[in-house]
């Protein structure tokens, strides 16, 4: 399958093993930033923008295996060997399907609020709702927010959301192709089979105290030597509500010596 060439934000110097960042579905590299600048003290950082999100290319294929593709031929392109990985949600089984299939690339794995695991929950709902909004008539984006707000009550969200809502003449327009995400997010909930396969290294899972997504019993199977660590009173968007509980668990796990 054909890899595309991802955009990215780099911070600190580059020097030793780079950390990656991966983010979720419907984010970008930009909501890492505070983040990747916070870790990058200690080390060198790339935030990448995955296909078919902020201003990477878009691709018809989203699913597991095309994105570690492309974070493979990330590497390649930048000449890395192995990396630290992170990944949040999405981003998260991105890194964990990549840790399977090529663990020689991986120095360092962590995990953010997701399992190697099927959910049932459906993005549909959502997707329809960005797709209803009426772009074409849409004069500032409060009118936007306002527009959401019945099928996205949540107003944290609601604003993440529309950060893939952008003004070009005059005009608001999706950076994100709604049509492909609504074909391909049963890949996004869904993992590949990965069989019997294994990464055999420690691995740190972080998950929110009021999130469902980690599922011991899986990652363990997959990953029987992981930790799973969880920070109180955090959902799924741990890394906002408590970024420096988040940061400081990253960097311990990174400078620890196993």
């Amino acid at each position: 399958m054909t890899s595309v060439e991802l955009v990215y934000e780099s911070h600190g110097e580059p020097a030793g093993t780079p950390l990656i960042i991966v983010h979720g579905f419907l984010a970008a590299a930009r909501n890492w930033r505070t983040v990747a600048k916070r870790l990058a003290v200690k080390r060198h950082v790339y935030v990448l923008d995955m296909r078919n999100h902020g201003g990477s290319p878009q691709a018809e294929h989203l699913d597991y295996p095309s994105m570690a593709g492309d974070l493979i031929a990330f590497l390649d392109r930048h000449g890395i060997a192995a990396a630290d990985l992170l990944g949040h949600s999405m981003g998260g089984k991105a890194v964990m399907w990549l840790a399977l299939q090529h663990p020689q690339r991986v120095a360092n794995l962590i995990v953010a609020d997701i399992a190697p695991v099927s959910y049932q929950h459906s993005f549909d709902a959502l997707i329809d709702a960005l797709g209803s909004l009426p772009v074409e008539s849409i004069g500032n984006r409060k009118q936007a927010e306002e527009a959401l707000v019945d099928a996205i009550p949540d107003l944290a969200y609601r604003q993440f959301l529309l950060q893939n809502l952008l003004l070009k003449d005059g005009q608001y327009y999706w950076r994100i192709d709604l049509d492909i995400m609504r074909r391909n997010a049963h890949h996004i909930v869904g993992f590949p089979d990965a069989d019997t396969t294994t990464f055999a290294r420690p691995a740190l899972f972080i998950g929110g105290e009021r999130s469902k997504y980690i599922d011991e019993q899986a990652v363990y199977q997959a990953f029987p030597a992981a930790r799973i660590s969880t920070i109180p009173d955090t959902g799924h968007w741990l890394y906002v509500e408590a970024p420096e509980t988040f940061c400081r668990m990253v960097e311990d796990w990174l400078s620890c010596k196993r």
